[in-house]
């Protein structure tokens, strides 16, 4: 994969990119909800992406994916946390991803230029998988109190 150095890039700047995710979290006006959750809480949920990107990538383990988001699906429904609001926080991880990447200024000849594009290919696909577990997660815990409380 010639995107590995992209890749590892990403997990040597975690923090980075997790502190920057969470303050544009807390800046923006449409998550009032989310940004309720404990800083620490947010920050453990991007880091353990961005530190285990190359694991999530080049694993193919939909059933770990799965497990691990629609958990976390459940637990944004119990936490009173709108769809739509934990929805738009993976798409802002995964763009402040990419313009991590390309704020580096690396992309210079075909072949790094290919592997950015091969890196957001590849991002585009995990964070789909992502969230369309999380929101599974999410409705399974909203259809079970709904059958909890008739």
């Amino acid at each position: 994969m010639l995107a590995n150095n992209l890749v590892r890039m990403i997990e040597g700047h975690a923090e980075q990119i997790t502190a920057d995710v969470i303050n544009r979290l807390r800046e923006d006006p449409e998550l009032p909800n989310l940004k309720r959750l404990p800083e620490a809480e947010l920050r453990s949920w991007a880091c353990h992406i961005l530190k285990h990107l190359g694991d999530w990538l080049s694993e193919n383990e939909e059933k770990q994916i799965a497990s691990c988001y629609e958990g976390l699906g459940r637990l944004r429904f119990e936490e009173h946390v709108p769809l739509h609001e934990s929805v738009r926080n993976f798409q802002r991880l995964k763009n402040t991803m990419v313009v991590y990447i390309r704020n580096q200024g690396i992309r210079q000849t075909t072949m790094e230029l290919y592997a950015e594009e091969e890196l957001e290919h590849l991002l585009g696909c995990f964070f789909d998988k992502m969230i369309y577990y999380m929101v599974r997660g999410y409705e399974l815990a909203r259809r079970h109190a709904e059958v909890g409380v008739s």
